[in-house]
């Protein structure tokens, strides 16, 4: 502790801050030599991506499924007006071609949502995959 030599004889009220300015600075050097040391850069081959994609592989396109669904439930297969059984009989043999077709399906804007969702699970439990809901954008969007 530092005492001061003036005449009050009580202990000095200042940091002697010489001795921390001396560690800092030596901790800072110990930093800066160090910091490049630890940054290992090991060398990796990456495998190469072939994104070009040859036109003989790819699979034949097949044309989309619609369903249409009107606010009074009737169901339509493209343009043509199906039952639940038929649509599901449908959906089945649709379910096992390869590649299998998308499934685009409309509704009105006031056809109810359990409606909509009633058909989702047959096509569901028919088997088919891609299951797209088809809406129109808004008039000055």
């Amino acid at each position: 502790m530092a005492f001061s030599s003036g005449n009050s004889g009580g202990p000095m009220a200042e940091i002697n801050v010489t001795p921390l300015v001396d560690v800092m600075l030596v901790l800072l050097i110990i930093f800066i030599i160090t910091a490049p040391l630890m940054s290992h850069k090991v060398k990796i081959e990456l495998p190469e991506a072939n994104l070009v994609q040859d036109k003989d592989k790819e699979a034949p396109k097949t044309p989309p499924i619609t369903i249409s669904v009107k606010e009074n439930g009737d169901l339509f297969w493209g343009d043509e007006p199906v039952s639940k059984e038929i649509l599901e009989s449908r959906l089945s043999s649709a379910a096992q071609l390869q590649p299998q077709p998308k499934l685009n399906l409309r509704g009105d804007k006031t056809t109810k949502m359990g409606t909509i969702a009633e058909v989702t699970k047959i096509a569901q439990s028919q088997g088919m995959l891609d299951i797209g809901y088809v809406a129109t954008k808004e008039k000055g969007q």
